[in-house]
């Protein structure tokens, strides 16, 4: 089956870029650098959050230099470090250990700082309940981080333990009708622990499109349209940073209306302690 919606990013040694990208918006690409190396580069039009998936590395962005930034080892050792890169920088990363940068961007029109986001200013906690309980970091919201500027992009961190189902009930990002639903587009990178397991994920819109695909390490999610929603396998966990944008920064989904009724249970199941 030719997807439209899932494909795999390279890994290898550098910038590497989708090998395809049906959003209008959204774009990502991951930058793996040894211990020494440099990438230089520019955000152009667009808004960039460098988010540091493992290891530290040194930003310059302009005239604006954050040394050090990083220090988890991995997707699944703690919150991370971001720097938040505006349009018209010019961009030098260099790596102080083996560093992966996952590089989420979108179009601005926003004159602004580049600026570091520390883990301290990372939100967590855990939306769901019982086998559809996961864990969440908001990186940069504006829920939880409402000073600081950013034109669209909306990030965090979700954390899908064994068994559990994710982003469920399933939801759209399809129209503004806000605070109901907001128009965006949105994107999942995926890892799993430990190496090998896989999770599933599941795509499908009004018009009766459906799409599933294996999630394994490097995936990826892009979806311009569609409800969504992810399970992982029993004994491993799928990691997945996710990412928005719109015409505006107000979040707001739908849920599928004959799968609503699950989430409503979750203050019930929540009394129970599950």
């Amino acid at each position: 089956m030719d997807y439209k919606y899932h494909c795999y990013i390279p890994a290898a040694s550098g910038l590497n870029t989708l090998p395809f990208n049906p959003c209008e918006l959204l774009d990502f690409q991951l930058l793996t650098l040894a211990p020494g190396e440099t990438w230089t580069g520019s955000s152009g039009d667009r808004e960039i959050l460098a988010v540091i998936l493992g290891g530290t590395a040194n930003f310059t962005v302009g005239g604006s230099k954050f040394a050090s930034v990083g220090g988890r080892a991995d997707v699944f050792s703690g919150k991370p470090h971001s720097v938040y890169i505006p349009r018209d920088a010019d961009i030098s990363i260099e790596a102080v250990s083996a560093v992966e940068i996952a590089l989420p961007s979108a179009p601005s029109d926003l004159v602004t700082d580049p600026y570091v986001i520390e883990p301290s200013q990372v939100a967590d906690g855990r939306w769901g309940g019982a086998n559809f309980g996961r864990n969440y970091h908001q990186i940069l919201t504006e829920i939880a981080q409402p000073s600081l500027p950013a034109r669209r992009l909306i990030v965090g961190e979700t954390y899908t333990p064994s068994g559990n189902w994710s982003t469920y009930p399933p939801h759209r990002h399809k129209t503004d009708n806000l605070p109901a639903e907001a128009a965006h587009e949105e994107m999942y990178y995926f890892r799993v622990a430990p190496e090998g397991g896989f999770g599933i994920c599941r795509l499908y819109t009004d018009e009766g499109y459906e799409e599933n695909f294996t999630v394994r390490d490097h995936g990826m999610h892009m979806m311009p349209e569609g409800y969504h929603t992810v399970v992982s396998a029993p004994g491993y966990t799928t990691y997945y940073l996710w990412f928005l944008a719109g015409t505006q920064r107000t979040q707001g989904a739908h849920e599928d209306t004959t799968l609503k009724w699950v989430g409503q249970t979750v203050p019930t199941l929540r009394n129970l302690g599950l």
